[in-house]
């Protein structure tokens, strides 16, 4: 290699060569909302550094048969490492998206194999990008990509790496929304009021499959909050009530600081949203309290406008020791009438009980000046039987599916005022029923069978 070209690259300072604040300041800060990876090359042999980092530099496209790349270097002298910064230079697409570690992988053993060099090399991926800074992000990757090292060492891989790739860097526009339909008893009408929002679309069918395939030495809240960052980015000018699922466990451990609340209150402005229009539907899953208490940190949202629901309320749930906890700040009941028997011939006491039940949500909610609404309403029949007894709001299937938040952005104003008779008429015919289930949006089909 030419001496110009080392002299070139030792002086280039948008590569931070041994500039760690100005590899963070090129590499994190500059690319925040784009996927970002670590490559971490270690033990390198067999070649000197600065023709290894020419070599990459020249053959990075060729590696991971991408031409829209950034990339930036860092090289920590007491640790004989390299740091290699990649991210997009615009967007991957889904279908564009590369498998870094499979790339890497690939190109060590080229280099083995063509003797050019000997490595050890370890891959790290984004982490929360807009409410953690950039000493946080380098700290995470730093610590991941040595962890993804080791763990190469011994033959060992992450089951869930490639698949956390292409869900949690995917295009925004994969995000999809649940609209929330609600029925006005006194005009008799039904009409959209949002929705909550979930991962959906092609890049993200195998979302249970990667949650479930995380390592439980992993930590899931981290990536469960960069999926709450993604989606409230792609929820951008949405109109309606946004509602996002999180852990409280997340919650107490991500936002226990106030300067977190606040930069997650500033993404979601700069999406133009307003705060008032967002609401965390706490999981039933367990946490822990420690130093800081979930009723404390929920409060710092509340002030600022956000309000809380508690999913998948029912007789057994946790969700109840929430709604104790928080009061005033849960808005809404989230109840699951599948898990509802309501015929009586059945089973008589459970269909005194499941009534008792409803009434007792509706106290909690008259007392909160809360709704209730019924997710996954699937049949005419628990649809009239929730409204016989005055439960309004519904995330009902047999409505709406799920549709892209661009579909919801563009057509939400004429999700208004259904007349109640048209819903019956097409619910009731088992041609427009079944039309209805394909098509998966009653207003666009009362509208093409000119019913309103």
């Amino acid at each position: 290699m030419a001496s110009d070209d080392k002299n070139e690259l030792s002086s280039d300072k948008f590569f931070g060569l041994k500039d760690v604040e100005n590899f963070k300041k090129n590499f994190i800060d500059l690319n925040r909302g784009k996927p970002l990876f670590l490559i971490r090359f270690e033990n390198i042999q067999g070649t000197d550094l600065l023709d290894f980092i020419n070599l990459i530099r020249r053959e990075v496209n060729i590696i991971l048969d991408l031409d829209d790349i950034e990339f930036g270097f860092h090289y920590i002298d007491k640790r004989q490492t390299l740091l290699l910064g990649i991210t997009p230079f615009h967007q991957w697409m889904v279908d564009k998206f590369p498998n870094i570690d499979n790339a890497v992988g690939r190109f060590h053993q080229d280099c083995i194999r063509n003797k050019i060099a000997s490595f050890n090399f370890g891959v790290s991926r984004t982490q929360s990008n807009f409410i953690s800074n950039s000493d946080e992000i380098y700290i995470e990757l730093y610590q991941a990509s040595q962890k993804n090292l080791n763990d190469n060492l011994v033959r060992w891989s992450w089951t869930y790496y490639n698949k956390a790739n292409t869900y949690i860097s995917g295009n925004v526009h994969e995000a999809m929304i649940q609209p929330t339909v609600y029925y006005d008893p006194k005009k008799k009408t039904f009409s959209v009021k949002g929705g909550e929002v979930f991962v959906g679309g092609g890049a993200y069918a195998g979302y249970k499959q990667l949650i479930n395939d995380i390592p439980p030495d992993q930590d899931l809240n981290r990536i469960e909050l960069l999926i709450l960052e993604k989606l409230i980015i792609a929820c951008e000018k949405a109109p309606g009530l946004l509602k996002f699922n999180i852990s409280p466990q997340s919650l107490i451990d991500t936002f226990s600081k106030y300067e977190k609340v606040n930069r997650l209150h500033e993404l979601i402005r700069s999406m133009s949203l307003k705060a008032e229009n967002i609401r965390f539907e706490l999981v039933e899953k367990p946490y822990d309290e420690g130093e800081f208490l979930l009723k404390d940190v929920c409060r710092d949202f509340w002030n600022l406008g956000i309000s809380f629901a508690a999913d998948d309320f029912g007789v057994k749930s946790q969700s109840h020791q929430i709604v104790l906890d928080l009061g005033l700040m849960i808005k809404e009941f989230k109840l699951d009438p599948i898990s509802f028997k309501f015929k009586i011939e059945e089973d008589q006491t459970k269909f005194l009980d499941n009534l008792a039940f409803i009434d007792y949500c509706k106290r909690l909610a008259d007392n909160r000046e809360a709704t209730i609404t019924a997710e996954a309403v699937e049949d005419i029949d628990t649809l009239r039987f929730l409204m016989e007894h005055q439960i309004f709001h519904f995330q009902a299937n047999i409505l709406f599916n799920k549709m892209t938040l661009e579909q919801f952005r563009e057509s939400y104003e004429y999700y208004n005022n259904m007349p109640e008779a048209v819903v019956w008429e097409i619910l009731n015919s088992p041609i427009l029923l079944e039309r209805q289930k394909k098509e998966g949006n009653i207003y666009k089909l009362a509208k093409s069978e000119k019913l309103m």
